[in-house]
């Protein structure tokens, strides 16, 4: 396991969090002393959206040096195209017939995709 992750750090107030992306030792309380800030990502909806903002050159650095991301990161990272996409994790079975084939449109979240600022 990599001492070095790259995670998020929640901040904010309650109940309406914002996360700072961080690099950070593995050991480090999730909150706690990081090594650099490298972007934000904010889950709630603004405008329809997910605000995810980071720096690509900063992170594609630290991903090039063994630092490993979290779970979630790797997502973000793989939804705008600094890394691969990330597999899909649980489901192994076919949905069934009775399930809807499209659950973000029967819920009206088709639209919550996240925006992205990279510098």
């Amino acid at each position: 396991m990599s001492p070095v992750r790259i995670r998020l750090a929640r901040h904010g107030r309650r109940h309406a969090a914002v996360f700072r992306i961080v690099v950070a030792d593995s050991r480090a309380p999730r909150d706690g002393r990081f090594l650099e800030h490298v972007g934000t990502y904010n889950p709630r909806v603004i405008r329809g959206a997910k605000l995810v903002q980071f720096d690509v050159k900063r992170t594609q650095y630290w991903l090039s040096v063994g630092a490993q991301p979290s779970e979630r990161v790797a997502k973000l990272l793989g939804l705008a195209g600094v890394l691969p996409p990330a597999p899909v994790r649980g489901r192994t079975a076919a949905p069934s017939a009775a399930a809807p084939q499209n659950l973000g449109a029967v819920r009206g979240l088709e639209s919550l995709v996240p925006t992205f600022a990279v510098s």
